[in-house]
This record gives C-alpha cells, structure tokens and sequence, in this order.
C-alpha cells in the first residue's frame, strides 16, 4: 500500500461539519494521505466506500441515517478497506461493537493532528490501532461481560503464547524479543494464528484472547 510510494486514500464520514472538515484539513495537509470523499452520515459513507475503494475509512460511531458501526458491516463486506472509528467518549458502550464489527480500531474526535495522521498510515499497513491508554482497556472491560467461547484452540503453544502477547499490546519487534526469535518467526506466526481462527487483523486477534478465556482480564 506505502511500499510502492503509492498515497493512502481515506474516506471520512462524521456528522458534526467541525469534526470533518478538520479532519479532513489535517489529512489533506499529509503528502502521503489522499481524502478522495467526506460524508454526513453512515449511508452516504457506504455509497462513497463502494464508489472510491479507500484504504481507510474514518466512521463515527454515532450518526444518522445509518450508524457507523453498521456503516463499518457494510463496507467491510464488499471492500477490503480497514476502518477506524470516531468516538466522542473514550468509554463509549459501542466501542466494543465497533471492533468486533471488523473495525481496526478506534480514536477519540480530540485526538492531535500528528496522531490523527499515524494512526490512518497504522491501519493502511495493516496493523491493528490499539490506543495504549483506551483500546486494551475497553476490550478487556467489554470481554469481561461476555461468555467465554468454547475450549478448544487450533493454536500451537508458541502460536497461543504469540496471541497473548499480541493482547498485552506488544509489537512484533517486542514480542520477537521476548520469545528469543526472530521477527520475520513472528510475522509467521501472526499470520498463520490469524488464518486458523479467521481473523482479520491483530484488533480482532485481541478480541478473541479475552473473548476465549486465553487472557483473563485484570481486576
């Protein structure tokens, strides 16, 4: 997506003009950024979506017409766009939604500007936006609340103890340090527990550690 020099195209859908149009200043300001839409509400967002193929789509959670999470399902089941969600509260109830909903993570509408822009080249790579002081809290809370899933993992030992750290936040480059291996082992491993167990992306392998009881959340 970067690697070929090619620029990052980026969709925005917000309800609140303030919020898209800085947004949409701060992103068209990035020489490797490119918005090639804006939209009011989650419907137009997924006209846009189908009509423009962005790599990233910014979708806030609560809009008419169509909220984004639905906004998120429907995009996400006919483009390979990674989406990142907007949210006014960093303890929002459709947080948790959002992610499972196939969303790569989620900012808040205060986020910094040098931030805002990171986070869209994070997600367009294909590395999940896991906001260190929020997202790891929130899937934790939420999966607390939530049945485990059924016993029985597909997984290696080494594959399950990469999924745990890959739920205690760390990068690739960490958890190769840990472990005593290498990265390019890790990307394997990455990789191969996320095709066993039909994963989208690492938002969603953290999810499914909580979820099925591999990381017990703190108290």
């Amino acid at each position: 997506m970067t690697g070929s020099g090619r620029r990052i195209s980026v969709l925005i859908a917000d309800d609140q003009p303030v919020v898209l149009r800085g947004f949409a200043a701060v992103l068209r300001a990035q020489p490797d950024l490119t918005v090639v839409g804006t939209a009011p509400d989650g419907a137009q967002a997924v006209r846009l979506a189908r009509e423009t193929r962005p790599d990233v789509a910014l979708l806030d959670i609560r809009m008419p017409e169509m909220d984004g999470i639905e906004a998120a399902r429907r995009v996400l089941e006919t483009e390979a766009t990674r989406i990142i969600m907007i949210t006014t509260f960093d303890l929002d109830d459709y947080v948790y939604d959002a992610l499972t909903a196939g969303a790569s993570g989620f900012l808040l509408k205060d986020v910094r500007a040098n931030d805002l822009a990171e986070a869209v080249r994070t997600v367009a790579r294909g590395d999940a936006l896991l906001a260190p002081q929020v997202t790891r809290r929130l899937v934790a809370e939420f999966a607390r609340q939530r049945r485990p899933s059924p016993a029985g993992s597909p997984l290696t030992p080494r594959e399950a103890e990469v999924l745990r750290l890959i739920a205690r936040g760390l990068s690739n480059a960490e958890i190769a340090a840990d472990l005593v291996v290498t990265e390019h082992t890790v990307k394997t491993h990455v990789a191969r527990l996320l095709a066993k167990l039909g994963l989208r992306d690492r938002t969603q392998a953290v999810i499914h550690a909580y979820e099925s009881g591999l990381v017990v959340p703190r108290a």
